[in-house]
């Protein structure tokens, strides 16, 4: 939609808005909040649509004038913590799908490296892995058992353990895009090349499906999730490098609030993935099937959410002007 057609279409409802806010009108809370929810969320259609435009200059004023009002009167609307993951984040993230897939291609490149470096040098392995983590593994294989670890410790410590440990990485991945991308780039790799070299251990033990039907349970959601931590990382390191029309402060703020908004969508995500580890994962006796189903509907679950929602929502916006 053109932004001409756009601010048409709303003027009236925004100039309703602000004749509340600015003459202090006294309206039922409940109906502010809607009219708010609904402001907020065209003004994550124009930073998507209209970047750098007075239409979204305006907006932002609005919304920021609307926020004071509402909470002298009004807690947060549960709602509006659900249209964030409904609504107002999927078509704000559609306009970083360029930096997702470069977090996701570096990502393939080095999980390549890494099983190649397998490959070609017998001790690559436990150098990436760790001396003890391999003879674990090797004595586990040797019991008939090459999946034990995830059952050595209790349901709900690693439950805990591996969220919290997961999230950390994540936040490693984000703020590290402080270093011009770089410190981003260089934990993409560092995880890649573990996954790689890992996997590769197990086909070259002839596992590589015992393997994979196990940890890809809970590791569909937890690597998409790094990648998608990545991809804020990128979002924060590219406003430093290229601020462009913006002065180079303004810029990396705006980056560091989209990154920090791209890193508050992953938790519950991470929540999943360390429940799956520490509940689910552990039952390798489980049927294929089951495996795979939980697998397939992690993957469509992280596909949806990320790149194919976030699509359908700007695409029902720009026909709106249709």
């Amino acid at each position: 939609m053109r932004e001409a057609a756009f601010a048409k279409q709303n003027k009236d409802k925004w100039l309703k808005f602000e004749s509340v806010l600015r003459n202090n009108v006294q309206m039922n809370p409940d109906a502010l909040s809607a009219l708010y929810v609904e402001v907020t969320d065209h003004l994550s259609y124009a930073r998507t649509f209209y970047p750098k435009s007075n239409t979204l200059n305006y907006l932002n004023g609005l919304s920021i004038l609307a926020h004071q009002k509402i909470y002298k009167t009004k807690r947060e609307s549960r709602t509006r913590f659900i249209t964030f993951y409904t609504q107002e984040f999927p078509l704000f993230f559609s306009q970083y799908h360029k930096q997702l897939l470069i977090a996701f291609l570096v990502f393939v490149l080095f999980t390549i490296v890494g099983a190649y470096s397998a490959a070609t040098d017998g001790n690559f392995v436990r150098l990436i892995l760790g001396d003890g983590y391999v003879n674990m593994t090797l004595a586990n294989i040797e019991k008939g058992d090459p999946m034990a670890v995830y059952k050595e410790m209790g349901a709900l410590n690693m439950f805990l353990g591996i969220t919290i440990n997961n999230i950390t990485v994540a936040l490693y991945a984000f703020v590290y895009g402080l270093f011009l991308s770089l410190g981003t780039l260089f934990i993409i790799m560092r995880n890649a090349i573990m996954l790689g070299s890992f996997q590769y251990f197990f086909f070259e033990k002839g596992m590589l499906w015992e393997s994979a039907r196990t940890i890809w349970i809970h590791g569909t959601i937890e690597i998409s999730v790094i990648i998608i931590a990545a991809c804020a990382g990128l979002v924060l390191g590219n406003s430093i490098l290229f601020p462009g029309t913006y002065t180079r402060l303004q810029s990396f703020v705006r980056g560091a609030k989209d990154g920090l908004k791209i890193m508050l969508s992953t938790v519950p995500f991470f929540i999943v993935a360390g429940f799956l580890e520490g509940f689910v994962t552990r039952h390798t006796e489980m049927p294929d099937w089951l495996a795979i189903l939980i697998i397939g509907s992690s993957l469509f679950l992280i596909l949806y959410y990320y790149v194919l929602y976030p699509l359908k929502l700007k695409k029902k916006f720009r026909c709106l002007d249709v």
